[in-house]
């Protein structure tokens, strides 16, 4: 059972929720407003996946069987946002071997595909089909195992909603095929096929999981229950920006997913909770949520709880924020933004402006011109009305010491201070950054790569993609007037150590 711990704010909104924690155990559409109705009707199913999924084990038994017989070691999962996180965090939990590829960077794509894959079996994770970076991921995928005479169909499963593009093709090529409920959202879907496919294939009990939420979510439309105190909580001031701690010993992970559930699903119309994933129980500028009873907020229980209690916190959150929190529409225009700089960029590869000023490792594109980059990463900082958010597009597992910025960069500032890998905060964080409140001030970083990995059928390769991505990214942070800063790193490692110099120079 979920046990909390402080949440004494928000008080106030504790009627408004009992009065709907009945009709969304039954599903109501209605609850989020009439705007938010025709999405929410078909996004509700994942309040049943804790009886629901059950119908998976016996086909996920098979699959397992299936793998086992074909002798698989190593397990990749290639997907983006909810289809990543959830098996990561599980992965974690249950101290399983998943290698997550949910990057277009070369350097990252290199890694995981530049090596022998006889045992590999890659899961492939869409609703449709048609994420760029997944699509990239699967294509890239199947021409590195032919090109080591092998089949993909002895490696390759693919999880994807009935019908989709995706499943037809996957069916046509004789591929492995897992089909997830489609009336569940990507960030809802930790309980779905989505999630539970690639935690049986690396060998967990999925059952332990759906048991462990069926339980908790008998508690949450209660009155006054846990799930309405932290949701009233989350929609005070107070928690308009909260840690999360990510280093949790029992649920390593959890606060990644728990950012992208909140803050994909509030950050819309101007309004929003930012989750600000840490490795800290305490922090000056906002108060932080733990796992393992330690801290002044804590929300305990275990992984199959914590995913069905959030879903249910983010729903009602949504609800006193007046905010449907089943569509996401910046994150379609992130992708159109990509494609719009692929197609522009046909024929002739990447195209960027001159930077406004450079050192031997480190190019700085922005509007106003400066002596240094510490100057410039002041200016961030002083253009900051809520909060700054730092967005690395570099080789996560590799270039780690990047996200010292963020430390650095929030004691400088005072203020909430995020940090994400690109692309994959474009599926998370990258909703509230342009839909959210207008409050925040983005600092972009990019890097150099001597690498190239093509993408079959395609006239670009991911060293391309990734560039695109970044830059369709700032387009769009752009157009809203909002302070954007890029730093692009011509030497990696030295770019970063010369970064991070200049951030403990604030």
């Amino acid at each position: 059972m979920i046990q909390i711990k402080g949440f004494a704010v928000g008080r106030e909104h504790y009627q408004d929720l009992n009065l709907i924690t009945e009709r969304l155990a039954k599903k109501d559409s209605s609850i989020w407003g009439s705007a938010a109705q025709a999405e929410a009707s078909i996004r509700l199913n994942w309040i049943d996946l804790p009886e629901s999924s059950r119908e998976l084990l016996p086909l996920l038994d098979a699959l397992s069987a299936w793998s086992r017989e074909l002798k698989h070691g190593n397990f990749v999962l290639c997907g983006m946002g909810g289809s990543s996180l959830a098996p990561e965090v599980i992965a974690a939990t249950y101290q399983k071997k998943l290698t997550v590829l949910d990057s277009t960077d070369p350097e990252h794509v290199s890694e995981v595909l530049n090596q022998d894959l006889s045992n590999t079996c890659f899961i492939i994770g869409s609703k449709s089909g048609s994420t760029v970076e997944t699509a990239s991921q699967k294509l890239a995928a199947e021409q590195q195992l032919i090109k080591q005479g092998l089949n993909p169909v002895n490696h390759l499963v693919v999880v994807t909603d009935p019908g989709s593009p995706l499943d037809k093709a996957a069916r046509e090529s004789g591929y492995r095929v897992i089909n997830a409920d489609p009336n569940v959202g990507g960030r809802f879907s930790a309980l779905s096929a989505f999630g539970l496919t690639p935690a049986a294939l690396i060998g967990v009990d999925v059952s332990v999981l759906i048991d462990d939420a069926y339980a908790a979510a008998l508690e949450f439309a209660k009155p006054d229950s846990n799930a309405v105190k932290v949701a009233a909580a989350l929609a005070t001031k107070k928690f308009a920006y909260f840690g999360i701690a990510n280093n949790s010993k029992s649920l390593p992970g959890l606060g990644d997913w728990i950012e992208q559930l909140i803050a994909e699903s509030t950050g819309k119309d101007e309004k929003g909770v930012l989750p600000v994933v840490i490795n800290a129980f305490a922090n000056p500028f906002f108060p932080v949520i733990g796992f393992d009873g330690m801290g002044e907020h804590d929300v305990s229980g275990s992984l199959g709880e914590q995913f069905i209690f959030w879903e249910w916190v983010t729903a009602l959150t949504s609800y006193l924020l007046q905010v449907d929190p089943f569509n996401q529409p910046n994150v379609t225009e992130a992708k159109e933004k990509t494609s719009a700089l692929l197609s522009r960029w046909f024929g002739s590869g990447t195209v960027t402006t001159d930077p406004v000023f450079a050192t031997e490792n480190v190019e700085v594109f922005a509007a106003a011109q400066h002596g240094s980059l510490t100057e410039y990463l002041a200016e961030s900082i002083s253009n900051a009305a809520g909060y700054l958010a730092i967005m690395a597009y570099l080789h996560r597992g590799v270039d780690d010491e990047i996200s010292e910025l963020r430390n650095l960069i929030e004691q400088a500032a005072k203020k909430p201070t995020t940090f994400g890998w690109g692309p994959r905060f474009l599926h998370s964080t990258g909703q509230f950054h342009k839909g959210g409140p207008k409050l925040g001030s983005f600092i972009q970083i990019t890097g150099h790569t001597n690498l190239t990995w093509p993408i079959f059928g395609q006239s670009y390769g991911f060293e391309t993609l990734i560039m695109a991505q970044a830059l369709g990214d700032n387009e769009a942070l752009i157009s809203r007037n909002f302070p954007t800063i890029r730093f692009h790193l011509k030497n990696r490692q030295m770019g970063i150590r010369e970064l991070l110099q200049a951030a403990r120079s604030l």
